[in-house]
C-alpha cells in the first residue's frame, strides 16, 4: 500500500486518505440539516413566527424559505460526500491493483522458483485455482480493509461523540451495546461460514483439476470412449460444490436476518428514547428525526461492516493456500555470493555423485565420468537405471546428496542457476510446446533473436521447408502442447530451438526414443549438425544413434557397470551388447515387416494393373 519505488502512488495514498477524511465528516454533518429543515418547518427552531403587526401568518414566507435552503443544503451535502467517496476509491484503485499485481507477480516468479519435485507433485489445474482465487481474494482484502473498514471505524467515532455531548452517554450506551452485539454475532457466524467456504474452495479446486486433466488428455479420453466416466467424476466434484454453495447461501440468509434483527432492536430502543425526550420537551421533532436519520445512516456502514468481515475472512481463507505456497522453500537455491558460472571449454565431468528422489532409495551410487570439450559422451541402460536423472542434476534440477558435478572445473552447487541453465542447451524425448506460433517456439531458446536467425536455425533443423509449406508460415499456431504436429516435427522444433541457443553444452536426452525409425533417421542427422563441435551429453534408448560417440556408459541399477566405446562395448560381450543383439533383432523385425507390407502394396498395384478392363 506503499511502494517505496512508486512515489507517485504515494501521493495517491495522501490525497485518498485526506477525501475520506473529508467525506466521513460530511457524512455526518448531513443529517444536521435534516434536523434544521424539520425544525424550521415545525417552529421549534426559536425563529420568530409572527409579524410585527401580531399577523403569524407573516413570517411564513421567510420559514419556508429557510427550510428550502435547508433540504437543498443536505441534499448538496449529500452529493459532495458520494462524489468525495467516489474520487477517494478512483484515487486508490491503483493503488490496491498495483498491489495486487505485485503480490501475484511474485507468487508466480516463487512458482517457478520452486523444485521439479514440487511441481511433479502437485496437480497443474489445482494450482491455478488456487493462484487465481488467492489474487482476487487479495484484491478483495485491499478494497474492504482500507477503503471501508477505516472510514466506518472513523464515523463510529463521530456519532459517538455527537450523541454523547447532544443526547448524552445513555444513547452512546445503547448504541455501543448494539453494535457490539452486530459485531459478536457477525464474526461468531462468519466464523462457522468460513468451514463451509474450505469445502466449497476444495471442491472447486477438485473439479478445476479433473476438468483441466480432462481437457489436456482429450486424445486418451477419446481412445478409450471414456467420455461419461470423466463427465461423471467432474459432476462428482461439481455436486460437492453444489451442497458447499447452497450452505454458503443459506447460512448468509440467516446471518443478514441475525444482524438485521439486533440492529432492529437497537434502533428501535433509541428511537423510543427520542419519542419520550419529544413528549417531554427536552427534544425538538428536529431531533427525533436527526437521531432516526443518523442511525439509518449509521446501519449502511454497519452492514457493509458486517459485508466486509465476511469478505475479509473469504478472502483470507481464498489466500491462505496462496500464502502457504508463498511459504514453501525452494529445494534448489544460490548461495550466498554465487557467482555465475564461466565456460571456456564446456568440460563436464560427475565426481562420485549420490543422489536419490527419496532418502530411503538411492539412484546414483558413486557416478563418476567425464565429457572432454568437444566431445560426445553417451550414457544407455535399462529403464530405471538412472539416465534421465543424471541429465536433471546436470540442469541442477536437484541438489546431489554427495559428490559434485562440475563444469570446467567449477561445482555448479557453487555458481547461480541462470549461468548453468544458459550454458546447456536440450533436445528431450517428449517435446512440450507453448500454444503459440512456431516462430514463438523457436525464438524461445533465445528471445531476442531476429527473424533471420529463427529462419535460419529452422532450415539448420531441417524444418524450414515444411513450415513454408503452412497457410500462415512461421506465425502457424501449434496448438495445446504443439499437439498439431507431429512427434518428428516438434523434435525439429525443439532442435532449432536448441541451436538458435547455441550452447556450449549440448544434452540429448532420449531425444529419438519415442519416433519410428524412418524419422528417427532424419532427425539423427540434423542432432549430428547441432551436437558438431559441442561437449555433448547423449541419454539413449536406441543404440543405433549412439554408435559413433567418444565414449559410452552403460548404466545398471545407478552404477557404471561398463565403459567404451561401440566396438569396444560388442567385444566385452556384456550387458551393452546383449541391448545391441535385442534391439538388432527388434530393428530387422520391423524392417521386414516394412517390405512385407511395400510387397503386398506392390502387388496388389499390379494385379491392378494387370487386370482387364
Amino acid at each position: 500500500m506503499w511502494p517505496s519505488e512508486r512515489p507517485d502512488l504515494k501521493m495517491r495514498v495522501v490525497w485518498a486518505s485526506l477525501f475520506l477524511v473529508l467525506a466521513k465528516l460530511l457524512t455526518v454533518g448531513v443529517p444536521y440539516f435534516y434536523k434544521w429543515a424539520t425544525d424550521a418547518l415545525d417552529g421549534s427552531s426559536g425563529t420568530v413566527t409572527a409579524s410585527p403587526s401580531g399577523d403569524e401568518t407573516g413570517w411564513l414566507p421567510i420559514v419556508l424559505a429557510g427550510a428550502i435552503t435547508l433540504v437543498v443544503s443536505y441534499n448538496v451535502a449529500r452529493v459532495i460526500s458520494v462524489g468525495l467517496n467516489q474520487l477517494r476509491d478512483a484515487l486508490f484503485a491503483r493503488v490496491g491493483q498495483h498491489a495486487v499485481r505485485r503480490l501475484a507477480y511474485r507468487t508466480f516468479v516463487h512458482m517457478h522458483r520452486l523444485s521439479l519435485r514440487f511441481h511433479l507433485e502437485r496437480r497443474t489445474g489445482g494450482l491455478s485455482r488456487i493462484i487465481e482465487r488467492g489474487t482476487k481474494g487479495i484484491e478483495a482484502i485491499v478494497r474492504f480493509t482500507i477503503l471501508n473498514t477505516i472510514p466506518t471505524i472513523l464515523e463510529f467515532a463521530l456519532v459517538a461523540i455527537i450523541f454523547g455531548f447532544a443526547y448524552g452517554l445513555s444513547y452512546v450506551a445503547v448504541i455501543a451495546v448494539t453494535i457490539w452485539l452486530y459485531g459478536w454475532f457477525t464474526i461468531k457466524a462468519s466464523d462457522w461460514r468460513i468451514n463451509i467456504r474450505r469445502d466449497m474452495n476444495d471442491s472447486d479446486t477438485d473439479a478445476n483439476t479433473k476438468a483441466i486433466d480432462s481437457l489436456l488428455n482429450f486424445e486418451t479420453v477419446k481412445y478409450f470412449g471414456n467420455e461419461a466416466m470423466e463427465a461423471e467424476r467432474f459432476d462428482r466434484s461439481m455436486a460437492r460444490y453444489e451442497i458447499a454453495a447452497t450452505r454458503i447461501w443459506t447460512s448468509l440468509g440467516w446471518l443478514n436476518f441475525g444482524q438485521g434483527v439486533i440492529f432492529g432492536t437497537g434502533m428501535a430502543i433509541v428511537m423510543v428514547m427520542s419519542a419520550l425526550a419529544v413528549r417531554d420537551g427536552t427534544q425538538t421533532l428536529g431531533d427525533f428525526v436527526f437521531v432516526n436519520a443518523m442511525l439509518m445512516q449509521l446501519s449502511i456502514p454497519l452492514n457493509f461492516i458486517g459485508f466486509v468481515y465476511r469478505e475479509i475472512r473469504q478472502g483470507l481463507t481464498d489466500i491462505e493456500e496462496m500464502f502457504a505456497l508463498l511459504g514453501i522453500e525452494a529445494e534448489v537455491v544460490d548461495r550466498s555470493g554465487a557467482k555465475p558460472l564461466v565456460v571456456s571449454d564446456g568440460a563436464i565431468r560427475f565426481d562420485d555423485v549420490r543422489f536419490g528422489y527419496d532418502p530411503a532409495r538411492e539412484i546414483l551410487k558413486g557416478v563418476s565420468f567425464e565429457v572432454p570439450p568437444g566431445k560426445s559422451v553417451a550414457i544407455v541402460g535399462p529403464s530405471g537405471a538412472g539416465k534421465s536423472t543424471i541429465s536433471r542434476l546436470l540442469f541442477r534440477f536437484y541438489d546431489v546428496k554427495a559428490g559434485r558435478i562440475t563444469i570446467d572445473g567449477q561445482d555448479i552447487a557453487g555458481v547461480t542457476q541462470e549461468s548453468v541453465r544458459a550454458a546447456i542447451g536440450i533436445v528431450p524425448q517428449d517435446t512440450v510446446l507453448f500454444n503459440d506460433t512456431i516462430a514463438y517456439n523457436i525464438r524461445y531458446g533465445r528471445t531476442d533473436a531476429s527473424e533471420e536467425e529463427v529462419v535460419r536455425a529452422a532450415e539448420l533443423a531441417q524444418i524450414a521447408g515444411f513450415i513454408e509449406q503452412l497457410p500462415d508460415g512461421f506465425s502457424s499456431m501449434v496448438g495445446e502442447r504443439g499437439l498439431k504436429l507431429s512427434g518428428g516435427e516438434k523434435q525439429r522444433v525443439a532442435i532449432a530451438r536448441t541451436i538458435l541457443k547455441a550452447p556450449p553444452i549440448l544434452v540429448l536426452d532420449e531425444a529419438t526414443s519415442a519416433l519410428d525409425t524412418h524419422t528417427e533417421q532424419e532427425i539423427q542427422s540434423a542432432l549430428d549438425l547441432v551436437s558438431k563441435n559441442r561437449t555433448t551429453l547423449t541419454i539413449a534408448h536406441r543404440l543405433s544413434t549412439i554408435i559413433n560417440c567418444d565414449e559410452i556408459l552403460v548404466l545398471k541399477a545407478g552404477e557404471i557397470v561398463e565403459r567404451g566405446s561401440h566396438r569396444e562395448l560388442l567385444a566385452m560381450n556384456g550387458l551393452y551388447a546383449e541391448m545391441w543383439a535385442m534391439q538388432r533383432e527388434a530393428t530387422e523385425a520391423e524392417e521386414a515387416l516394412r517390405r512385407a507390407r511395400e510387397s503386398d502394396e506392390m502387388g496388389v498395384l499390379e494385379r491392378r494393373r494387370t487386370q482387364p478392363v
